[in-house]
C-alpha cells in the first residue's frame, strides 16, 4: 500500500512563505518521482513540481523561480518551499506518485494566501 503522508499548509500573508512536505517508506521514495499537484475548487489540478529518484526537476511555469521541490534521502521526504506566495496560490495541494501506472495522492493540505 503506497502512502503520502502531507504536512505544513496553512494560512500565510502575501509575500510570505510555506514550506510542505511529504512522507513515504523507503521503498516508494527510492524508486519512483515524485510530485506536487495543487487544485482550486472549479478548476483541474495542475502540476507544480516534481522529482526524480535522481535529484532532477521541474516546475510549473505559475511557480517558477518562487517555488522549489526537494527531496530529503534519510527522511524519505519530499519537501515544497513556497517563496513570495500571492493569492493566486490558494489551493489545496497534493503530493502525488505513480506506481506500475497507478496515481497515489496524498490526503491534501490546504494553503491559503489572504491578508
Amino acid at each position: 500500500q503506497v502512502q503520502l503522508v502531507e504536512s505544513g499548509g496553512g494560512l500565510v500573508q502575501p509575500g510570505g512563505s510555506l514550506r510542505l512536505s511529504c512522507a513515504t517508506s523507503r521503498s516508494i521514495f527510492s524508486g519512483y518521482p515524485m510530485g506536487w499537484y495543487r487544485q482550486i475548487p472549479g478548476k483541474q489540478r495542475e502540476l507544480v513540481a516534481a522529482i526524480t529518484t535522481g535529484g532532477s526537476t521541474i516546475t510549473g511555469d505559475s511557480v517558477k523561480g518562487r517555488f522549489t521541490i526537494s527531496r530529503d534521502n534519510a527522511k524519505n521526504t519530499i519537501y515544497l518551499q513556497m517563496n513570495s506566495l500571492k493569492h493566486e496560490d490558494t489551493a489545496v495541494y497534493y503530493c502525488h506518485t505513480r506506481v506500475d501506472l497507478m496515481n497515489f495522492w496524498g490526503q491534501g493540505t490546504q494553503v491559503t494566501v489572504s491578508t
